[in-house]
């Protein structure tokens, strides 16, 4: 059986609970679900050795070629029995993943059971009473709130009914009264935004809001975002529990789940929303929260795992690695730090693998120096002076590659054929022209950034990709000759960022090479290099997989400037500046601590802005490529002259240095000093 006859022979199952996406029913059914079928599916369970008493439901996917054996033992005794086993089996891609709930506090539970099985089971009445009470208790009114077992029950709870022996009674006035909870204003929640939000500025930065894809904001708010999205003419719809309640909830490329699961109270009803935002989910899910230290947190009411804020609102701020270990617990999927509290997860994985290799990818900036040499091949000098521009235009791609390209890797590809043939070809009529070297630092460089890409894989223990894009597989299958040789290499060099002797003696060697740079020293000893992140693509590799794998937890660097490497204790320390680019003397904004080791990430915010520290030795980090550079210079030759005596280690702050220099009766405006 194919996928094709696979998916017309689920249309035709009369008998099944059917949802958007996948379609469920008793085993007790077999006989009214096409024989075809039928048999597959108990040729696909003897083939993984599952016997019929291991499970009770079949779940079919209507789009996908997959299904799934699960295990409710108490589905006809309970009337909503727990997931005891899941045993899902991708058909396409012969693997299949086992989930056990038997020891789970809070396991998926069954609603809807008159559904699943024939109209002739002397189950079946009774199921559709369950279901008829349920309803008139107002139990599906928020179906998002019912998939899991604590859930449901406090639902029943919260409606003024218990559950005895399986069926609704109404608890008694008096019980009620005290099982009332705090009422929380969800809907004070939602912000008005003059400009898009964060995780919006992420897609825009990484040109996912260039029109190619559909985007829909889950828990769109008073829809600031959305008001800006359509009018750039892109396909973005939302839907929100306050403000859009009756709009539908539409599958899309793109869904943002911005600031949504923090504000709700109920953990389970975390877990349903975000698994409700990933079933829309067509390519990337952005997921978003608040992010707050138990500093912050502590000036609040506490409320469950939160706390409930002046206004009213409940508040839970995560942890960059609590909310990382949720969103994957919970999907069963990588999470990808973008920045702090932002995070992507990719459906399409292939689109997953194309965005992290070029997260780390350098370009290749090359300048014709050279004139043409004397060769014999008359035809060869005319023809490449008459199509000069087509061949330095496939140099640049063969540069960019660091390696002759495809053809489906240069757009002019046919032209290429049309002139000489082939690629090959044209790459071995540009080598006499322009310099062999830089092919070769284009080669280096290349494999180097996908040595680092495996291995940051690695660090992150990345589940493997299936299927990898075909430019990943000439690249390997060019500078590794097989996947096997890059994952063996990649582990080696992860291993080294592990070697606290080497990373030391490669900090001092970066300093020697870098633009600018500083090592700190402790005890006389080696402490940690600090550089501009500008140039963390001219450090060895070993300590580009170093940050690297720091950056896997916190994101990306739009708002750090200067990155200090710890040599001894396998942590890096990012730091972002006010007025780093414009500013003599830039003000420490926020300080980020990433220990790798423990996976964890630590945010120090100067929110008082007249304590802030500054930065007095800018000129340390900085070279004749910044603009400032030259006016920085003369301000830290004519500030080590007024203030000789100030330390360039010691933490001081504008008002301090102010107060220092009005004793020499000088005052400081931008990169001047003036007398008073």
């Amino acid at each position: 059986m194919n996928a094709e006859q696979f998916k017309e022979l689920v249309k035709q199952v009369k008998i099944a609970k059917k949802l958007p996406d996948a379609i469920y029913f008793h085993k007790d059914a077999f006989d009214d679900v096409p024989n075809e079928l039928a048999k597959f599916i108990k040729i696909v369970a003897q083939a993984l050795k599952i016997e019929e008493k291991d499970y009770e439901l079949v779940k079919l996917f209507k789009a996908d070629f997959r299904l799934s054996l699960l295990s409710y033992p108490d589905f006809y005794t309970d009337s909503y029995p727990a997931l005891n086993q899941s045993v899902t089996v991708d058909l396409a891609k012969l693997s299949h993943r086992i989930t056990q709930y038997r020891d789970s506090d809070n396991p998926p539970i069954l609603h809807r059971k008159e559904t699943m099985v024939p109209h002739t089971s002397d189950y079946y009445q009774l199921f559709c009473d369950i279901t008829a009470e349920g309803e008139q208790a107002g139990l599906y009114e928020n179906t998002r709130m019912i998939g899991f077992k604590n859930s449901w029950y406090r639902l029943i709870e919260s409606r003024g009914y218990q559950l005895i022996e399986g069926r609704l009674f109404p608890l008694a006035q008096s019980e009620k009264l005290t099982h009332n909870e705090t009422t929380i204003d969800r809907h004070k929640t939602a912000l008005v935004r003059h400009e898009l939000s964060a995780p919006m500025k992420t897609l825009a930065k990484h040109g996912y809001l260039n029109g190619d894809y559909s985007i829909f904001d889950y828990g769109c708010g008073r829809g600031d975002d959305l008001r800006e999205l359509e009018a750039h003419g892109i396909d973005a719809l939302g839907w929100d529990l306050n403000y859009r309640p009756d709009a539908d909830k539409v599958s899309s490329d793109i869904v943002n789940l911005g600031f949504v699961i923090n504000v709700i109270e109920d953990r389970d009803e975390r877990i349903e929303t975000l698994l409700g935002a990933w079933e829309l989910t067509q390519q990337i899910l952005v997921v978003s929260v608040m992010l707050g230290n138990e500093t912050y947190v502590s000036q609040f009411q506490p409320y469950k795992d939160g706390v409930i804020t002046s206004r009213n609102t409940f508040q839970k701020y995560f942890t960059q690695a609590e909310i990382k270990a949720f969103i994957e617990t919970t999907l069963d999927e990588n999470a990808v730090a973008i920045a702090p509290g932002i995070f992507y997860v990719f459906k399409n994985k292939q689109q997953e693998q194309s965005y992290l290799q070029n997260r780390n990818k350098r370009s290749y900036s090359w300048q014709h120096l050279t004139s043409p040499e004397p060769v014999t091949e008359q035809q060869a000098r005319i023809l490449f002076t008459q199509h000069q521009q087509l061949f330095e235009n496939f140099w640049v791609t063969c540069l960019t590659y660091g390696r002759c390209p495809a053809n489906d890797e240069f757009s002019q590809s046919d032209k290429i054929k049309e002139v000489i043939g082939s690629n090959k070809k044209a790459l071995q009529l540009v080598l006499k022209w322009f310099e062999e070297d830089e092919l070769r630092t284009a080669e280096t460089m290349r494999k180097e950034d996908l040595l680092l890409y495996f291995a940051l894989a690695m660090f992150e223990k990345r589940k493997p990709y299936t299927q990898q894009p075909e430019d990943l597989k000439r690249d390997i299958k060019a500078f590794f000759d097989t996947y096997k040789i890059a994952q063996h290499q990649a582990t080696e060099l992860l291993f080294q960022i592990a070697d606290s002797a080497l990373i030391e003696s490669l900090c001092l060697e970066a300093e020697k090479i870098l633009p600018a740079g500083k090592i700190d020293f402790e005890n006389g000893q080696p402490h940690a290099l600090t550089l501009h992140k500008d140039f963390i693509t001219l450090l060895p590799l070993v300590l580009r997989v170093y940050i690297g794998a720091a950056l896997q937890m916190y994101g990306e660097l739009d708002d750090i400037q200067l990155i200090k490497i710890h040599i001894h204790s396998g942590k890096v320390t990012l730091l972002g500046y006010e007025g780093f680019y414009d500013s003599p003397l830039p003000q420490l904004k926020e300080r980020v601590k990433i220990k790798m080791a423990k996976q964890d990430v630590d945010f120090f915010d100067y929110v008082i802005e007249e304590k802030r520290p500054i930065l007095l030795n800018k000129i340390d980090y900085i070279d004749d490529t910044f603009d400032d550079y030259k006016k920085q210079k003369a301000f830290n030759k004519r500030l080590n002259k007024e203030a000789s005596y100030l330390r360039k280690d010691k933490i001081i702050s504008y008002k301090h240095l102010n107060e220092e220099l009005s004793k020499n009766k000088l005052t400081l405006k931008q990169y001047r000093f003036y007398g008073i």
